[in-house]
């Protein structure tokens, strides 16, 4: 069963530049510095790619690993869960072939989504504020929005889109379990201190 304090941050990578091992030091400094979880986001590596960066962010992280979109790389590599949007398979038809551990998310950018979330543990929410880390992101829904649909959703939201420590008390006020960024924290020049000015923000 997911444990909803995992969600509180959950750190996106953002591409393997330098190499698995560059990535999964990043994500070692994202955790010690308050990230609570990792989503591996790699879209344009091959599969065999992706699963030894999921492997090795597996061993480790202390931490739950999610694999985007890639059920089959999730399982493969022990992940703790897949996240899964609009244009991949639904949580509905991954639940009955997974363990009942198994996290699965699912993304919402819309009130049109949520019937995509039977099966889900959690909803990724967003954009709630402009983006530039996602080129083809939906349109900012903005904050009322965002609280709209964590209420309709009925499991725990994440919200993620343009969040920073500038606004991530906003949306926890909003009803979100918890924050997912990418450039807030794998943008940084420095992970740690980034994720921990994050969990900051979320206290205040």
């Amino acid at each position: 069963m997911l444990d909803p304090s995992s969600l509180l941050l959950c750190a996106i990578t953002d591409d393997a530049r330098d190499g698995v091992e560059e990535l999964v030091a990043r994500a070692a400094e994202a955790v010690a510095g308050g990230a609570t979880m990792v989503q591996l986001r790699l879209k344009d590596v091959p599969a065999r790619q992706l699963f030894e960066a999921a492997r090795a962010l597996v061993e480790r992280l202390p931490v739950p690993v999610i694999v985007n979109d890639r059920v089959d790389v999730a399982l493969a590599s022990g992940a703790a869960g897949v996240h899964v949007g609009a244009e991949d398979v639904p949580a509905s038809a991954i639940r009955p072939f997974v363990a009942p551990g198994f996290v699965i998310g699912a993304s919402v950018t819309g009130a049109h989504d949520l019937p995509d979330l039977a099966g889900a543990d959690y909803a990724g929410i967003g954009p709630v504020f402009p983006t530039s880390s996602k080129p083809d992101a939906a349109p900012a829904m903005g904050l009322a929005t965002f609280a709209e649909l964590a209420a309709r959703a009925g499991i725990p939201s994440v919200a993620i889109g343009g969040v920073d420590e500038t606004n991530a008390a906003a949306v926890v006020g909003a009803g979100a379990s918890g924050i997912a960024v990418i450039r807030a924290v794998f943008g940084s020049d420095d992970p740690r201190a980034a994720a921990r000015a994050l969990r900051r923000a979320i206290g205040r």
